[in-house]
Formats: structure tokens, sequence, C-alpha cells
């Protein structure tokens, strides 16, 4: 078993529970009719659809955090078995997306946003199990 992939999968889910849990607290609730599930207020800035896509667009990171972390679990316990060349590709693909998502977090957040942080360490994990 590879422990550091099964790290860096655990914290993909954990990331994505609490961007959702949060983003839905801090962000989406005040944008929300009552008994909507979809944000749809119209703020100055920003029409209904705008607000939809953006909310979805949010949980869809969620929904991709969570894929990944379940392809990385899943190597981590059958990583002997699998083809060594894809697993390699997955990983390395995987490492790029999550550094490159650390530093798009940072940059853009200024580094005020906690996110980069996971991202990079699950990225730091996934080197050193590689």
């Amino acid at each position: 078993m590879n422990i550091s992939f099964l790290i860096a999968g655990i914290l993909c889910f954990i990331l994505g529970i609490v961007h959702s849990i949060l983003g839905e607290l801090l962000i989406f609730n005040s944008k929300r009719n009552p008994g909507s599930i979809v944000p749809s207020k119209n703020s100055a800035d920003l029409k209904e659809r705008h607000i939809r896509i953006i909310w979805a667009t949010w949980h869809l990171a969620t929904i991709f955090g969570w894929c990944l972390g379940t392809i990385l679990v899943k190597i981590s316990l059958t990583q002997n078995e699998l083809n060594t060349e894809v697993i390699r590709w997955i990983t390395q693909l995987t490492i790029y997306a999550m550094m490159a998502g650390s530093i798009l977090v940072l940059t853009a957040t200024k580094g005020k946003h906690p996110g980069w942080i996971i991202l990079l360490i699950i990225g730091a994990l996934l080197i050193v199990g590689n």
C-alpha cells in the first residue's frame, strides 16, 4: 500500500467537503431564495444565470476533487496490480494539476485562502509516493 497516495486521496475528499460546505455557508446562502436549492438572487454585479453557473462550477470542483481522490485511493491500495506506465502518467498529471491549482489559488487570493496549502500538500505527497 502506498501511504502517501492514500493520504493524498483522503485529503482530496476532505478538501471537497470543506470547499462545498464553506462555499454554501459563506457565499451562496445569502444568494438563495427561501426553499431553493440553487442560488438565484440577482445582485448589483451578477445576474441570476451568473450566480447559478458559479454555484454549479463551485460544486463541480468538489466532484472533480472527489473523483481524483477516488483514483488516488484506488492506486494506493492496488498499485502493484495496475499498469505501471498508466499509473505513472495519472500520477504526473495529478501532480501537475495540484501544483498548478495551488499556484493559481495562492496568486489569486494573495495567499489568504488556505486551499493552496492543501493542494500543495497533495502534490507533495504524490511526489513523495511516486
